[in-house]
């Protein structure tokens, strides 16, 4: 897992570390079933699209944030 992904931080969470942590073997008493397996792969893949969009995102806030239009009132 590249380590943007792991490092990826919603609201002060790191969201992967958090996620696993409420599914630690001495939380659940089990080890993680392969459904749990696969949300984390989708979550992962997930993080990793928006860190690799995160340079278009921010210059597409950039464009709508300087083409406000100013109300009067």
């Amino acid at each position: 897992m590249p380590a943007a992904v792991w490092e990826y931080y919603i609201g002060g969470y790191q969201v992967m570390k958090k996620w696993l942590s409420y599914r630690e073997d001495e939380i659940l008493g089990r080890a993680l079933r392969p459904e749990e397996a696969r949300e984390v792969m989708n979550m992962a893949r997930r993080i990793a699209a928006i860190v690799l969009l995160q340079p278009e995102l921010d210059r597409n806030y950039r464009a709508v944030a300087g083409a406000t239009y100013a109300w009067k009132g």
